[in-house]
C-alpha cells in the first residue's frame, strides 16, 4: 500500500510526530510520500518584510492567495527552507528522504494562470499578474523510481507552470498537490491538520464525522466544511476522482498520527461517496 501524507502548515501543527511515524511505517515496508504546506510561514515572512499578504475571493466563494512576482520569490524561498527541514528531520530518523518541489522533473505540471477572476465589493473583476497554476499532470514515474529504490519523497509547491513557450515556478495549493499525487499513485491520502477531522458543527469536536460512504454522507460533509476545511474537502474529491481509494482528514498532533489515521481515527472519506454522489 502506498500512502500520501500531507503535513499541514498551520501554526498549531507540530510535524515531529508525523516524521517519527513516517520513519516507523517506512521501516515496516510501507511506501510513503510526504507532501508539505507552508502558507502560514509565507505569510509570517511577508509580514516580517513589511509586505501585506493578499488573499482574494473567487466568484464561487473560495478564498485563496494572490501571488504576485514579489510574493512568488518569498514563496520559493520559504518552501525551499521548509522542504529541507523536513528532509533533514526524516534523515535524522533514519529515513532516506529526498526533497522535491513540483518543478523538479515537472513533478507537478500544468498551465500558469496569470489572471484570476475575483469578487471584490460585490463585483466580478479580473485581477492580472498572478503566479499560480492548475495541476494537470503528475510525474508518477519519478515518484515510483524513488520509492522502488528505497527513497521517501518529500514534495511540495511550487509547481511547473507552462506560460507560452516558458516553464515557470508558480504557486499551487498544497492540499490539492497532495490530492493530485495520491490520485496518480492510486494511494490513500491522509490530510493532517490541527483538528481531529471534519466536524458537523465546526465549533464542536464532539460532532466529528467519522465515515463518509454515500452520496448523502458526502453532501453532509460539504455542508459541514467551513473555512480552511473547504479546500481540504475539494482536495479529497479530486484525490478520489483521480484514483485514490480513501482520504482521511486527521489530527497531526495525535500520537503516531498517520498510523492512527490508518487505523480509524479522523474523518474517513471513501471512494463510494463520490461514486454514489455522482449517481444521485
Amino acid at each position: 500500500m502506498t500512502v500520501v501524507v500531507k503535513v499541514g502548515g498551520a501554526r498549531a501543527v507540530d510535524p515531529e510526530g508525523a516524521l517519527a511515524d513516517v520513519a516507523d511505517l517506512v521501516a515496516d515496508g510501507e511506501d510513503i510520500v510526504v507532501v508539505h504546506g507552508g502558507s502560514t510561514a509565507v505569510d509570517e515572512t511577508l509580514e516580517r518584510m513589511g509586505i501585506e499578504p493578499e488573499y482574494v475571493e473567487t466568484p464561487s466563494g473560495v478564498v485563496g492567495r494572490f501571488t504576485d512576482a514579489e510574493t512568488m520569490e518569498v514563496f520559493e524561498m520559504v518552501f525551499g527552507h521548509l522542504n529541507t527541514q523536513l528532509v533533514a528531520g526524516l534523515q535524522s530518523q533514519g529515513v532516506d528522504a529526498v526533497g522535491l518541489n513540483g518543478v523538479d522533473g515537472k513533478l507537478l505540471a500544468g498551465p500558469r494562470k496569470s489572471a484570476v477572476r475575483i469578487l471584490e465589493d460585490g463585483k466580478r473583476k479580473i485581477k492580472r499578474g498572478d503566479h499560480s497554476g492548475t495541476i494537470k499532470k503528475v510525474n508518477d514515474e519519478l515518484l515510483y523510481t524513488l520509492l522502488d529504490n528505497g527513497y521517501t519523497p518529500v514534495a511540495g509547491p511550487p509547481m511547473a507552470g507552462k506560460d507560452g513557450d516558458e516553464w515557470l515556478a508558480v504557486n499551487t495549493d498544497a492540499d490539492r498537490s497532495a490530492a493530485a499525487i495520491a490520485g496518480a499513485l492510486d494511494a490513500t491520502l491522509i490530510l493532517l491538520t490541527d483538528v481531529d477531522g471534519v466536524y458537523a458543527d465546526p465549533d464542536d469536536p464532539a460532532t466529528l464525522i467519522e465515515s463518509v460512504e454515500t452520496g448523502e454522507d458526502w453532501k453532509a460533509l460539504e455542508d459541514a466544511a467551513e473555512g480552511f476545511m473547504e479546500r481540504k474537502i475539494m482536495a479529497a474529491e479530486e484525490a478520489l476522482d483521480g484514483g485514490a481509494p480513501e482520504v482521511v482528514v486527521a489530527d497531526a498532533n495525535a500520537e503516531a498520527p498517520i498510523s492512527s489515521a490508518l487505523e480509524g481515527s479522523g474523518t474517513h472519506v471513501h471512494e463510494t461517496a463520490i461514486e454514489t454522489e455522482e449517481d444521485t
